[in-house]
């Protein structure tokens, strides 16, 4: 396995939004650079897991479903990463958002 490169050092993450749990996040984001393009909460499956799950958007299954690929951050550390997606953390499990192109907000996608 390969050490990865992440677009934040350690020492740039900001303390903004502790204590919210864990979440999945894909290198297109943490490592390179992209902005949350898609992210949906599941029912958690650890008492830590905050649900989440962020994607940049244009991964393929292929890409995601290489688990080196993937990796578990504390929420705090992906909203360093993008920031717009705080107004959207406290939604029901079940909730799926992804942003408009070429904005900073998200829409909720109707099922």
């Amino acid at each position: 396995m390969t050490k990865k490169s992440y677009k934040l050092k350690a020492e740039e993450i900001l303390e903004i939004e502790p204590n919210r749990g864990a979440c999945f996040a894909t290198d297109r984001i943490t490592v390179d650079g992209q902005k949350i393009g898609y992210m949906y909460r599941e029912t958690p499956t650890r008492n830590i897991d905050s649900g989440w799950r962020f994607f940049a958007g244009d991964e393929t299954d292929e890409y995601v479903n290489d688990l080196n690929n993937v990796s578990i951050y504390d929420i705090n550390t992906i909203v360093n990463y993008d920031g717009a997606i705080i107004p959207f953390l406290d939604a029901p499990i079940g909730s799926e958002f992804e942003r408009i192109e070429g904005k900073n907000h998200f829409v909720l996608i109707d099922k």
